[in-house]
């Protein structure tokens, strides 16, 4: 017998689309290339931000903000440009009503809560030339990734024990199904069991074929961020040469062969050449998967130079403008850059982006949070500081020189000590005009800022913060902001721009509504929320 709704991915945009058809009382099954262990998929290793509008928590702290600067702050960064952009744009709109009415109080309704700080992610926009957000946006949730994720896994697993949806792991899609022009189901391979953990790649060979048949065939398949000649491929001109050298923020099964098989059986791809990577990339010191990234979330006190030493111009600083930054690098063929700090600001600002790089979040800890506020950096920080290859921490400038110059040739000695001299000028002087340096004093202006993310604004070359720390800076692929386009019900679309019948598309196999919502640049906390808007929508329309 057919299953009402067959969704190919267990990662969040899928498990909210089996989630809300499951409410609807339909019969669910989902299929994922992975084994059981890997259900939350890519949502599961976040930090768990969402971009939420005149939120409660922002309200509580002062922040003004309202749908209509919101808009204002999406349109400036994405920068919609193209024919193709005309349902991204209908999605942009929906996803910022969705993230100013709904959002909040349905999370609520499934038990998960928010961490009562909301960060200031993507800060570019208040600098000369960049994007982003203009006020605060970024809400944590309270149990990180896998706190967002509990809730529909709890409801799949009950839908499971009473027979009406079911699981099939170790099932990779290979073929839409396709008949009189309506995607009827699925085939693909079963492949054999494995032993692994959650991230590490796993056996793909295959001990069988299989074909599943249902009325809806959802893709929530992700997008191609493991996939690094992939992701080389579709590199833009417009943000220069790809890197030689990169690492994965992603898993190697987030290969976008989902993708593949939608276009096979009609749906339009587009904008793949608009991406999502971070240059804040460090090598894990203990990767779960090959090339295993982490990213920094910084705050806005770091200098930040080149690979030759230069200091990167406005508005490239930590946490500003993540595209002008990529864009800048890759123009100069930086395959590499440094941040360069101290002890206090590494305490201060250091946050590295994942669940299990935040226990305490990620757990639910007060006491281990309280632990935040108190003098040393934090213990998965001070993990890295004392094993990750990236780092360098000295007791005199002559010696992070040295150990900066250990990493490669090319290392212009005096342009690094003329950017910290620069720098260091600039913060000490209440008057100064320099970007970064307003920048951080305004950001202590922000009581969430001042609390926990922004040092207060001291030389580098004062001993009193010392030790001296230089940290190697990597692109870190993350993201696919093109997809298969869709209509506002998440129905996959063909070249012509017809709704292909039985087939939708949702989270980042979608562009996260669209094919493309982001445009060029994304405004952060929109890539769990896109996973949980499409997959709402996909749920009450299958």
């Amino acid at each position: 017998m057919a299953d009402d709704v067959l969704v190919i991915g267990a990662g969040l945009a899928g498990l909210v689309t089996a989630s809300e058809a499951l409410e609807r009382g339909r019969r669910v099954r989902i299929i994922d290339q992975e084994g059981p262990h890997a259900i939350g998929g890519q949502a599961y290793w976040s930090f768990g931000g969402l971009l939420l509008v005149d939120s409660p928590e922002q309200r509580r702290l002062g922040i003004a903000d309202s749908p209509g600067l919101a808009r204002a702050d999406w349109a400036a960064s994405a920068g919609f440009d193209r024919d193709e952009d005309a349902w991204a744009r209908q999605w942009a709109d929906a996803y910022l009503d969705f993230a100013h009415r709904e959002l909040r109080p349905w999370l609520r309704e499934l038990g998960v809560g928010l961490f009562p700080i909301v960060g200031h992610a993507e800060r570019g926009a208040r600098t000369p030339g960049g994007h982003g957000n203009t006020v605060p946006r970024f809400h944590i949730v309270w149990g990180t990734g896998p706190g967002l994720v509990a809730p529909f896994t709890r409801r799949l697993r009950d839908a499971v024990a009473d027979g009406r949806a079911q699981l099939s792991f170790r099932h990779r899609a290979e073929r839409l199904l396709v008949e009189d022009g309506r995607v009827v189901g699925v085939a693909g391979s079963r492949l054999a069991p494995d032993v692994t953990v959650r991230g590490e790649p796993s056996s793909c060979e295959p001990v069988g074929a299989f074909e599943l048949r249902a009325d809806s065939v959802v893709v929530a398949t992700g997008g191609i961020g493991g996939e690094l000649e992939r992701v080389r491929e579709l590199w833009p001109a417009r943000l220069g040469a790809a890197p030689e050298t990169a690492v994965r923020g992603v898993p190697l099964h987030v290969d976008g062969s989902g993708l593949a098989i939608a276009a096979e059986a009609g749906a339009r791809l587009v904008n793949g050449d608009r991406m999502w990577h971070y240059t804040e990339g460090i090598r894990s010191w203990d990767p779960v998967w090959p090339q295993h990234g982490i990213r920094i979330l910084p705050g806005p006190s770091s200098l930040w130079i080149d690979h030759l030493g230069r200091r990167l111009p406005s508005p490239n600083y930590p946490g500003f403008d993540t595209l002008s930054t990529l864009e800048h690098l890759r123009s100069v063929g930086a395959e590499h850059s440094w941040f360069v700090l101290t002890q206090s600001i590494v305490e201060k600002e250091f946050t590295l982006s994942g669940s299990e790089q935040n226990p305490d979040l990620t757990g639910r800890s007060l006491r281990r949070l309280a632990q935040r506020v108190l003098p040393g950096a934090p213990a998965p920080v001070r993990a890295f500081l004392d094993h990750g290859e990236d780092f360098v921490v000295a007791g005199s400038l002559t010696e992070l020189l040295d150990g900066m110059e250990r990493f490669g040739p090319g290392l212009d000695r005096a342009a690094v000590v003329a950017a910290i001299h620069e720098r260091d000028e600039a913060v000490a002087d209440p008057a100064s005009t320099d970007p970064q340096a307003v920048e951080i004093r305004r950001a202590r202006e922000y009581v969430g800022d001042r609390l926990v993310r922004t040092a207060a604004p001291d030389r580098i070359l004062d001993e009193r913060h010392w030790p001296l720390i230089a940290v190697r800076l990597h692109t870190l692929t993350r993201k696919t902001l093109g997809g298969i386009q869709t209509d506002l019900d998440s129905r996959a679309l063909d070249v012509d721009g017809a709704p292909i019948p039985g087939l939708f598309a949702v989270g980042e196999a979608a562009g996260f509504g669209g094919g493309g919502v982001h445009g060029y640049r994304a405004l952060e906390g929109t890539f769990l929320g896109g996973c949980l808007h499409t997959g709402l929508r996909a749920g009450r329309a299958v």
